[in-house]
């Protein structure tokens, strides 16, 4: 597990990281798509992986009790855009409507530019506050940038958890079995092509 293999039992990346400084206190936190934990050097292999396992607890349990109150209503969710836009995108960026819509097939939410009207993936309901507002900053970036070019991507990377963002987002499409995500093309999604439709695809 030192070098960035899963967890016993998961999907999730971790690094273990030892030091002698370190007497009994063990600390989690997330870097980009893995967990690091630190622990003790004195501890073994068993106390080691225990601590693991109890550590992608406690990190999942304080991530889930940060759930966004977007997730209440489609009207919080139409909120909440709106401060993004202003915080991240110099206020920019103004959808016309932003809604929850049931779970789709290869994609954690769309945007069509042409009506400026935003859709939200019901997966993304219970994910932490801080990986939806990233999946939102990625739809109002559409809204002024349709495709993933660079100058997409320059908007987006303001937001300063997307790189950690698209790691989450990565691990909860593997860890449940579903082909949402990828790799960014820079196209608009062929079967959106007539609607203008820019699909989130991380």
């Amino acid at each position: 597990m030192s070098g960035g293999a899963p967890a016993p039992g998961s999907t999730t990346r971790v690094e273990v990281r030892r030091s002698r400084r370190r007497q009994r206190t063990v600390s989690a936190y997330r870097e980009g798509d893995t967990v690091v934990v630190l622990i003790p050097a004195r501890m073994t292999r068993a106390e080691e992986e225990h601590w693991v396992a109890e550590m992608l607890r406690r990190l999942e349990r304080s991530e889930t009790r940060r759930r966004s109150p977007a997730r209440a209503s489609d009207a919080a969710l139409l909120a909440r855009c709106r401060e993004l836009s202003q915080r991240h995108l110099g206020g920019r960026a103004v959808p016309r409507s932003v809604r929850w819509v049931p779970p789709m097939r290869t994609r954690w939410a769309s945007c069509t530019p042409a009506d400026r009207t935003i859709r939200i993936s019901d997966r993304l309901r219970d994910v932490p506050a801080w990986v939806l507002d990233y999946v939102l900053v990625h739809e109002l970036a559409h809204l002024l940038v349709p495709g993933h070019g660079p100058d997409f991507w320059e908007l987006v990377n303001v937001y300063p958890r997307t790189e950690r963002a698209i790691g989450y987002l990565e691990g909860l499409s593997a860890a449940a079995g579903w082909d949402v995500g990828g790799d960014d093309t820079g196209e608009v999604a062929a079967e959106d092509a007539d609607t203008g439709v820019a699909a989130c695809d991380d």
